[in-house]
């Protein structure tokens, strides 16, 4: 059986790395393991000195699917972090990927840019990126100067403003357990 992608997306500051890490360390504790794929890490062989246009983002994350669906095929287990903020985008992995599930953190824009400013780990994401699309030194921030569309019927919604990471994490756990992971048959011993 192949392996299973769940996307989590939202806004940059919604959470998204620290749940995906957070969600991979307890998959382990039910003996599953998984690879994040960070869309940072995606860009910075691709496009090293990043502008965010529309044409890089498609060449991005078209890669970023490419390489989740190679994944999964290979029987690896993935979490996509990353905000994805073209419906399109994330609609594309789900039409090219068997197993697959959307979640969506839901955060008000100006809890995002109140985390963003504090943020001390930047698991690779660019600093200050709010700052930068409010002074006019970036016009491709989501929710600011790109639009984020929400996805329509994510396979859970969880409000990180709300809701604690480790709840969070344990729902999207939760989820994965019931929804993607195959329930094996306990072996038949030999006799």
């Amino acid at each position: 059986m192949s392996g299973w992608t769940i996307w989590i997306t939202g806004m940059p500051g919604s959470g998204k790395s620290t749940l995906a890490r957070i969600v991979a360390r307890r998959l382990l504790q039910h003996q599953i393991r998984s690879q994040v794929l960070s869309i940072e890490t995606v860009r910075e062989v691709l496009t090293p000195r990043p502008r965010y246009s529309e044409e890089e983002r498609n060449i991005v994350y078209g890669t970023l699917v490419f390489i989740a669906k190679l994944l999964t095929q290979n029987n690896v287990n993935v979490i996509i972090d990353a905000t994805g903020n073209r419906r399109r985008y994330r609609d594309a992995a789900r039409h090219s990927i068997r197993r697959f599930a959307e979640v969506y953190l839901k955060c008000p824009l100006e809890v995002c840019i109140r985390r963003e400013a504090r943020r001390k780990r930047r698991f690779g994401a660019p600093s200050k990126i709010y700052l930068k699309g409010k002074t006019g030194a970036s016009k491709t921030v989501p929710g600011l100067g790109v639009p984020y569309e929400a996805p329509f019927s994510p396979e859970l919604t969880l409000d990180t403003f709300q809701v604690g990471a480790i709840e969070c994490a344990g729902k999207i756990v939760e989820m994965i357990l019931t929804k993607l992971s195959p329930v094996r048959p306990p072996r038949m011993r030999r006799r």
